[in-house]
C-alpha cells in the first residue's frame, strides 16, 4: 500500500504550508484539492511571496489595471 506522507504528517498533528500563494491556484479549485486529497493547510504570504505572485503570472494583469 502507498501512503501519502503529507497525509502522514498531518496524522501526527503537523500542519504542512505551500510557500506560495497565487489567485489561479485559488480559484481553478487547485488548491482545495491540495487540501482535501494531501491534507495541506494552505498556502503562505509574505511581500516577496505576493510579488513573485504578481510578476510570475497573468492572474492580477485585469485587477492592476
Amino acid at each position: 500500500m502507498i501512503t501519502n506522507p503529507l497525509l502522514e504528517l498531518k496524522s501526527l498533528g503537523q500542519s504542512v504550508w505551500l510557500d506560495s500563494i497565487r489567485r489561479g491556484h485559488i480559484q481553478s479549485g487547485g488548491l482545495q484539492k491540495l487540501i482535501d486529497g494531501d491534507g495541506i493547510s494552505g498556502e503562505t504570504a509574505n511581500p516577496s511571496i505576493f510579488e513573485k505572485a504578481i510578476v510570475g503570472s497573468h492572474d492580477y494583469d485585469d485587477a492592476i489595471r
